[in-house]
């Protein structure tokens, strides 16, 4: 961050290789879909030596994006890591999809990283950046993560790079805008006749040098002219604000006396200040032209990472516990220390099959060593621990993954990342320990899964398939949940939006060989007795030989939501059986489960048997169950059964601005707004009750409604009556035989 002279560091072809926890960096890269993460990850590898000047991977593969689906989509839809050695430290670079339904890949990047990058594009408007950002900023905050901003795409027309750190102090720095400044600022070549102008080098605030790269290497000169008169007042608020953040408290007088700043003091203190979380330079970076060495702010960039960014000595590790939840003392961060490590993301690979990226913590992780696997069940919808929890297993081969390929590693000491294969089960979430000491991390916060997609085996040859597929897909991915509806008798999984939901098809199909069909979702209605009613079940039966013979006479009265079904036995004078009066009761329920109207169960009634007649010889168990649900039916037919249908309770978290519309929509879905709750950020909690059915895709509309803003949680509330209009139009559908969602 200095002037240093700089050489390639890393070589193309092999894989980097850690030293002590204090040459190694975990740097997680951020940013909103389209701002620019991959291409800034290649250009860190170009220059950092580990591509050739093609930018590519010695198989001819790139570092990112190397999947199939991703190649296809031209989107990052998974986590990638992407090692490199600089001035003597090993950078896990971790590439994160910035889509919003890929959440769950970004959360295992943030659990992996010391530190984090950023990214934003000039080419996008300030408000996506802000709204798209901001939460992950807030999360990095809360717990010290030292953070930087990188601003990318500057050579596009009509772009600002001033204006850009006016909207990052804004958006980032709303407690402290001097915490967030440049410390460099670029220098644009001339503007071409389509209005863009190529970023050709950076002036540095504190050195004041001009880094220039318009030849495709970095080379240094000072300032010609009267450049540097103009960038006086950025330096001097950069001066400012390090100043600020120092822990030498006599700077602040030696600066307002009109002392020289010596620019090593300073150096030391942006870096100390980065390193706390408490101060948050602004970058630029653009890719390497064609047949380049070096990205233009590159180096500066990578500089920033292994001197102002935290090795893993200085980032506090989460908490461990027993399994049984007794507090044990936080992972030592050495290599010679027990192990303790987690699995952050589960992949398959068609070659080697279920891949683990694992951040050790504490300790050394070899090839054949036996750990213990202990898990939260972060996958099970029913909160049930995973089989292969509490196992010891044996493990496979660690590598690093560079572009198509995985490169062999003999070891991953504390603070490192490595690919393990034949880890057993073990899934995303688990924490691999010694086999003589079992011990527990404490879980990430994972987003709740609330679009749901119904899956069903195309043919008999795709069922065993079906569910040994989609137990993969969410053991790979905790914002997938899969979950069996016994009430629709669906097989649902529940994710984040249409994107991860076209992927995990995808995915299923290819990957796994699974051919299946999408469907809507049912919602799980209910029916009840909209008033009292009487029934009369009568079954007789003369054949020849044994005969049946039962009559039952019922009172059914509806109840409060929530009592289910009741039975009351006001038999007088014998004559039902003892005996046959739990077989009416039977023949009843059996038949409120299959439903009456529609076909759904039966609930909040009382059913009450008054009398009845039976045969000393005809009479049986089968016949008195059979005239219970008879008689039920028939007292169904003489009044009305009301359909009930679940209703949600939701709370929408939207910008201020988008409040009015949020609450219209809501009660164009049959929602009532049950009140509102300003939050943090002129942002305004809405919570409401809305039917299911009206829900079932409304991650995706408030996504639409809110550009990408809004978010929500849902929660069962009860079953309320469904209007008649849209009750007579299931059962019209139930008796043609057709489905409604």
């Amino acid at each position: 961050m200095g002037d240093r002279t700089h050489a390639h560091t890393g070589a193309a072809g092999r894989a980097a290789t850690a030293g002590p926890p204090a040459s190694v960096r975990n740097v997680v890269l951020v940013g909103h879909s389209g701002s620019g993460k991959t291409t800034l990850v290649e250009a860190l590898a170009l220059t950092a030596g580990a591509l050739n000047r093609a930018g590519r991977v010695e198989d001819g593969s790139t570092v990112s994006d190397h999947d199939a689906i991703e190649q296809r989509r031209r989107r990052s839809v998974q986590l990638s890591l992407v090692p490199v050695e600089w001035d003597g430290c090993k950078v896990n670079l971790l590439d994160t999809p910035g889509h919003p339904d890929f959440v769950g890949e970004l959360r295992a990047g943030l659990r992996a990283a010391d530190a984090a990058l950023f990214v934003v594009s000039a080419a996008q408007e300030a408000d996506a950046v802000a709204e798209t950002t901001r939460a992950v900023w807030e999360e990095c905050a809360a717990v010290g993560m030292p953070r930087a901003i990188v601003v990318t795409h500057l050579d596009t027309a009509r772009t600002s790079f001033e204006e850009m750190t006016r909207v990052c102090g804004r958006i980032f720095g709303h407690d402290d805008p001097d915490a967030v400044l440049p410390l460099y600022l670029p220098v644009h070549g001339p503007e071409g006749p389509d209005g863009h102008a190529p970023l050709t080098g950076l002036t540095g605030l504190l050195t004041r040098r001009i880094l220039d790269y318009s030849s495709g290497e970095r080379r240094e000169a000072p300032p010609s002219g009267g450049r540097w008169e103009p960038l006086q007042g950025a330096r001097d608020r950069l001066i400012e604000g390090i100043i600020a953040e120092s822990e030498d408290e006599t700077l602040m007088d030696r600066y307002l006396g009109g002392g020289e700043m010596d620019l090593t003091t300073l150096v030391d203190d942006l870096e100390r200040a980065v390193a706390r979380g408490s101060f948050h330079p602004v970058l630029t970076a653009a890719p390497a032209a064609e047949g380049a060495r070096q990205g233009v702010g590159t180096v500066e960039l990578l500089d920033l990472v292994t001197r102002g960014f935290p090795s893993p000595e200085e980032h506090a590790p989460p908490a461990v516990t027993t399994p049984d939840g007794t507090p044990r003392p936080a992972p030592v961060r050495d290599p010679a220390a027990p192990l303790v490590a987690e699995v952050v993301k589960t992949s398959s690979d068609p070659y080697v099959g279920r891949v683990s990226l694992v951040r050790v913590f504490s300790g050394t992780l070899r090839p054949d060593d036996t750990v213990h696997v202990c898990g939260h069940g972060l996958t099970r919808p029913d909160g049930e621990a995973s089989p292969n929890h509490g196992s010891d297993v044996r493990v496979g081969a660690l590598s690093a993954p560079f572009g198509g390929q995985q490169r062999p590693l003999d070891r991953c000491v504390a603070g490192d990342l490595a690919c393990v294969s034949k880890l057993g089960g073990a899934e995303t979430g688990d924490t691999l320990s010694d086999d003589g000491d079992p011990l527990l991390m404490e879980p990430w916060v994972m987003p709740d899964p609330l679009l749901p997609l119904a899956v069903r085996a195309h043919g008999k040859a795709d069922e065993d398939k079906l569910s040994q597929g989609l137990a993969r897909l969410v053991a790979e991915d905790p914002t997938m949940r899969l979950e069996q509806n016994q009430d629709t008798h669906q097989v649902v999984l529940w994710c984040m939006g249409e994107a991860q939901t076209e992927v995990a098809l995808e995915r299923l199909r290819g990957r796994y060989g699974v051919q299946v069909d999408a469907e809507p979702p049912r919602v799980p209605l209910r029916e009840t007795f909209a008033s009292r009613t009487a029934g009369h079940g009568r079954h007789v039966k003369q054949s020849g030989g044994h005969g049946q013979y039962a009559v039952c006479e019922i009172e059914v009265e509806p109840l409060p939501p929530g009592s289910g079904v009741e039975f009351v036995d006001e038999v007088v004078g014998g004559s039902v059986p003892r005996q046959f009066v739990a077989s009416v009761e039977k023949g009843v329920r059996t038949q409120a489960a299959r439903g009456l109207a529609a076909g759904n169960p039966l609930v909040d009634v009382r059913v009450t048997l008054l009398d009845g007649k039976s045969h000393s010889v005809d009479s049986s168990d089968a016949a008195f169950q059979t005239a219970g649900a008879l008689a039920l039916r028939e007292a169904a037919a003489d009044t009305r059964v009301e359909l009930l249908e679940p209703v949600a309770r939701i709370g929408v978290l939207v910008p201020d601005d988008y409040v009015g519309a949020v609450m219209s929509d809501l009660a164009g879905r049959r929602g009532r707004v049950v009140g509102t709750e300003q939050s943090t950020g002129e942002r305004t909690l809405v919570r409401a009750e809305v039917p299911e059915i009206e829900i079932s895709r409304y991650t995706v509309d408030l996504r639409s409604l809110t550009h990408g803003t809004g978010r929500f949680d849902r929660a069962y509330a009860r079953h309320e009556p469904m209007p008649p209009h849209l009750a007579n139009r299931i059962r019209e559908a139930q008796e043609n035989g057709t489905k409604v969602s």
